[in-house]
């Protein structure tokens, strides 16, 4: 993976190999093992298929915001605020941490929002792409409710996942010193290596440099009726909903202490439970504003799914190898 900087398959030559070691390099054993003991296994899986679910409604739900007109309200708004590079990135920065759920649902959203305003301020793409990306792992990996504390909890077997997620924040020193660098950075107007030079052409109207991709191809959706709410109230209503499916899966509405139905809480159903119901009255309030019609709405949904698709392979590529590897050890 460093070296190809290649995901999908580094993941998958890594299960290709935990199959071969399994089946003693038999070619029949191998690929038995990697798709019915792995593959198939993980995505049967109810715990792995509830993290799934979660993040098709993440992808869905930022659809729906951009073409209700929210994510473009909102940076109409913060242009007229904001009045420096400094300022472009912090707001940057900010909200990727507010948006805490989920690190692509916080990427597609900071970036859709947060796009006309940094680009106002001649701030490179390859700056603006490393703010979010660096915002929003280290964010959602140290908050204890997100869909990486259900994942990461969902790998201890037999001891409390959760517990042990949170007990682990003040240890997580790559997102806290990666939080601490990029408000260093920001501050100090410091850049160095490579992204010096972007952020130089930057300030000559270059904002892409010598990036070999396609400039602005991103499916967008212009909606003038849009306001700022239609983002915000969605993003808190999903936190809420999220938070409240939590504590129902804890048990706390039959009685169960707070921190206890926190600490027993199943996250895969908390968290799938939350996003649909935040989906369910997200779509009623735009359509209660008539600024989009059910079927709109409901177009969304493919849209949410193809944008969900990289982080849906990495979860599953990650999920069949712990099962092949744990399987090979014991």
């Amino acid at each position: 993976a460093l070296i190809t900087k290649e995901v999908y398959s580094s993941l998958f030559i890594g299960i290709l190999v935990g199959g071969l070691l399994y089946s003693n390099f038999a070619f029949e054993g191998t690929l038995v093992h990697v798709f019915s003991d792995g593959i198939v296994s993980v995505l049967s899986d109810s715990y792995n298929v509830g993290i799934l679910i979660f993040l098709v409604i993440l992808g869905t739900m930022v659809c729906l915001m951009n073409k209700a007109g929210g994510s473009a309200a909102f940076g109409r708004w913060a242009s007229k605020r904001v009045k420096t590079r400094s300022g472009a990135q912090l707001l940057t920065m900010l909200l990727g941490v507010l948006i805490f759920i989920d690190d692509y649902f916080n990427c597609l959203t900071v970036g859709s929002v947060m796009r006309p305003v940094t680009d106002s301020h001649k701030v490179s793409r390859a700056k603006l792409s490393y703010l979010i990306d660096a915002t929003a792992a280290p964010i959602c990996i140290i908050a204890p409710i997100s869909s990486w504390a259900a994942a990461v909890s969902g790998f201890v077997e037999g001891e409390d996942g959760f517990s042990i997620f949170v007990r682990a924040i003040p240890y997580n020193y790559y997102a806290l010193f990666t939080i601490a660098m990029m408000i260093l950075i920001t501050v100090w107007n410091f850049d160095y290596g490579p992204m010096a030079k972007y952020e130089t052409n930057a300030l000559k109207g270059d904002l892409f440099s010598d990036s070999k991709e396609e400039k602005d191809t991103q499916r967008t959706f212009e909606n003038p009726n849009g306001r700022v709410l239609d983002l915000i109230l969605p993003v808190l209503v999903l936190i809420v909903c999220c938070v409240l499916g939590m504590l129902y899966s804890g048990g706390f509405f039959s009685g169960v202490d707070f921190v206890s139905a926190f600490a027993g809480s199943d996250a895969s159903v908390g968290l799938a439970l939350g996003s649909i119901f935040a989906l369910l009255l997200t779509i009623l309030y735009y359509c209660l504003r008539r600024i989009m019609s059910f079927r709109e709405c409901c177009d969304c949904l493919p849209y949410g799914f193809k944008a969900m698709v990289p982080a849906i392979l990495i979860l599953t590529f990650a999920w069949t190898l712990k099962a092949v590897s744990y399987t090979h050890l014991t």
